[in-house]
This record gives structure tokens, C-alpha cells and sequence, in this order.
């Protein structure tokens, strides 16, 4: 029995600038709880992840560690979540004779739904977890601005539907086929039924919730003991470090910041050493690398790169790996140029590329103060904080 975790969407609404899988609940990312408590269970196999292809890398670390050894891929989604949920289940194998599929936004699945959900599906083809409704259920209609109740619906008759939910294997090969059609589905179950097949339903839990708002996290948050607005953070610290002598006939950029009238700094790409040493700050706190191993100065794709946007692109991966940056502090060691004439600009461009405010980066420039050596250098020491 193998499962399909689902964390291809992009959707934005709770975490901003980041996918909501990638939030933090308590230690870990809601994606990492929702792979874990899959793996956990002694009814799985196996598990393939699903996440967003710019994710992939920093998704397989998080994933590895989650899953351990029942592993099995983390795979690119789609548009869709129908064609991320496909994409993930033909990388199940074939000798699966049930698939689960769970969404990511459900961390608190147990080992109890999942056997129920499996035992279901081997038996009648497709099942569903689902959560009883115990409220009285209204239907409502709306006339002249107002809204009036118009019938009681009876709730025994009702069900919230839950996630995982799970198929035979020859029910899931029929599905497989509409599945990245032009059809569009809410959920798999949805697709079953579009097909003809009945699907059980069988006791899900009020506390396998779908973590969609911000009201939805802090309650989550606060299930694991965190009652803080961000739950108890763990914090990282990292440390960077760069250098680069200064070369005529180049463009000065430091920290994004084009500064006219200088000579610029050598380099395999714009050798802008701010951003270079705060990449290795942000990577080596997250324990994902560093610059050089990203963005190999050998790689004739990074010649004459955009600094700024190779730190972009690398704060992304520490940002699917669950962080935030808490704070920034930066010492900029040069004779030119007078880094307090530009340091606002500087922190504003950082901010951009960082996911945050300038009032939580701090950049100080000092002078060589006559040591030989360093006169015709610029020499960049950054220490960032993050937390989840």
C-alpha cells in the first residue's frame, strides 16, 4: 500500500510569498508533518511526494527525512491538482495493489484513518475518510440583499470530506487516463464517481483537519502546545563570507545596487561579494550548501550572472525548506564606496531579494583602516538568522 502526498499547489493565500506546505508547525513544515505521519503508519509501503518543480530539491531533503527509507520519489506537480495527484501516482509502482492519496494540508492524519481508508478500497475499489456532521445544517437563499433559511437539511445524510482517499489499482488505471483530461474534479473521489464507481466512505476524525487559513494555523499551532503567533520558533544561524578585488572596464554592484562612476569587482558573474556572502549565510544556516555548489563559477551559465537574483533563487530554496529570515546583519569592508551613502538603498534591494522588511537588515561599512592588502578589495562578512 503506497501513498501519494499532495503538495503541487502554489496557492498563496495563507503564507504570502510562500506556499502554505512550506509554514511551520511547531519544528516542522506542514508538509514534512503530513509525509511523516503517512510513512509512519504500518500499513504503508511507501510514499511519493508531490511539490511545485522550482521546490524539487529542497522538497527531496525535507521529504528524506520525513519519510526515511519508505521513500519512494518527489516528483513535479502540474497545473492542475489532478495533474499533480497523476503525476505522482505513475510514479507508484506497479505492484501497488491500493493507492492512497492525502493532501499536504493535512498533517494530523493517523495510522487509524489510514488502515480504514485501505481496508475500503481493497474490498470495494474506492474509499473516502470523511468526517460525520454533527451541526445542524441549513440551506440558504438570499433575496433582496437578505438571507433566509428555506429548508433544514438532514445531516445524517451529510459527510465533510476528507483526505486520504483510496483506490484498487484498477480503478485508479481507469481514472488515470480522465484524470489529465479536460475534465476538472474537486478531489479523486470526485473522478471515481465521474466514472460510475461507487466509492464507501468510512470514518475520518474531526482532528485530521485541512490547514487552509490563518485561523486554521494558529489553531493547528496550537494543538502542538504553540500558542505564538509563528508556534515556538527554532532558530539557525549562519555565517558568509566574500571577497573580490576591484577590476576596471566591469559595473559596480553591491547588493543589487548599481553604484556609476566605480570601478567594479572581478568576478565570474557581476562579482557582487555582498550578495555572494549572503547567500552562503542563508544556505549554510539552512543546511542546504553554498554558493559554489549552487552557482558554480566553472558553469558558463552563471558568467556575468545577476547576484541578486541568484540569492533570490537560493532564499527561495531555503523558504520550500521551511525558514524565514529572522535578521541580517552585514559589514561591508572597502575604501569605496562610502557604503553609508548607499546603505538604504542596499537594504531595500536585500529585503526584495530576502522575503522580508529592510528594518531587519543591518549594513555596516567599514574602511581597511591602511592595511596594504585589502586597499584594492572589497571584503564582505554576513551573519543571518532564521527561523520556523
Amino acid at each position: 500500500m503506497d501513498v501519494v502526498v499532495a503538495a503541487g499547489g502554489q496557492g498563496r493565500r495563507l503564507g504570502g510569498a510562500v506556499a502554505k506546505q512550506w509554514l511551520s508547525l511547531g519544528d516542522r513544515t506542514i508538509f514534512e508533518r503530513s509525509v511523516a505521519a503517512c510513512a509512519a503508519s504500518s500499513r504503508v509501503r511507501g510514499v511519493v511526494a508531490v511539490v511545485p518543480a522550482a521546490d524539487l530539491e529542497a522538497a527531496r531533503v525535507l521529504a528524506a527525512a520525513a519519510a526515511g527509507s519508505k521513500l519512494i520519489a518527489v516528483v513535479a506537480g502540474g497545473e492542475r491538482r489532478q495533474d499533480s495527484v497523476a503525476a505522482g501516482l505513475r510514479a507508484v509502482p506497479h505492484d501497488a495493489h491500493v493507492v492512497l492519496v492525502h493532501d499536504a494540508a493535512r498533517p494530523f492524519v493517523t495510522d487509524g484513518i489510514i488502515g480504514r481508508v485501505i481496508d475500503a478500497a481493497a474490498h470495494g475499489g474506492a474509499a473516502i475518510a470523511a468526517a460525520r456532521v454533527h451541526d445542524t445544517v441549513k440551506h440558504i437563499a438570499c433575496e433582496d440583499g437578505q438571507r433566509w433559511i428555506d429548508g433544514t437539511i438532514p445531516r445524517d445524510e451529510l459527510a465533510l470530506a476528507q483526505t486520504p482517499q483510496g483506490f484498487r489499482r484498477d480503478v485508479l488505471d481507469a481514472m488515470l487516463p480522465v484524470m489529465t483530461s479536460a475534465v476538472d474534479v474537486t478531489d479523486e473521489a470526485s473522478l471515481a464517481e465521474h466514472l460510475g464507481h461507487r466509492v464507501e466512505v468510512v470514518d475520518g476524525h474531526p482532528d485530521n483537519v485541512k490547514i487552509t487559513t490563518e485561523d486554521d494555523l494558529v489553531r493547528a499551532r496550537r494543538a502542538l502546545g504553540n500558542d505564538g503567533a509563528h508556534g515556538a520558533a527554532t532558530m539557525r544561524i549562519g555565517l558568509g563570507y566574500d571577497s573580490h578585488r576591484f577590476a576596471d572596464g566591469r559595473r559596480l554592484v553591491v547588493g543589487g545596487v548599481h553604484v556609476p562612476d566605480q570601478a567594479g569587482l572581478a568576478g565570474h558573474s557581476d562579482g557582487d561579494a555582498v550578495c555572494h556572502a549572503i547567500t552562503d549565510a542563508v544556505l549554510g544556516a539552512a543546511g542546504l550548501g553554498d554558493v559554489g555548489g549552487l552557482f558554480p563559477d566553472t558553469d558558463p551559465a552563471w558568467k556575468d550572472a545577476d547576484s541578486l537574483a541568484l540569492l533570490r533563487d537560493a532564499f527561495a530554496r531555503v523558504r520550500a525548506a521551511g525558514w524565514r529570515l529572522g535578521n541580517l546583519d552585514l559589514v561591508v569592508i572597502c575604501h569605496r564606496p562610502k557604503i553609508g551613502r548607499i546603505a538604504d538603498a542596499l537594504r531595500a534591494s536585500l529585503a526584495g531579494a530576502l522575503d522580508t522588511t529592510p528594518d531587519r537588515i543591518s549594513v555596516k561599512g567599514k574602511t581597511p583602516e591602511g592595511t596594504a592588502a585589502l586597499e584594492d578589495a572589497m571584503i564582505v562578512h554576513a551573519v543571518a538568522l532564521l527561523e520556523r
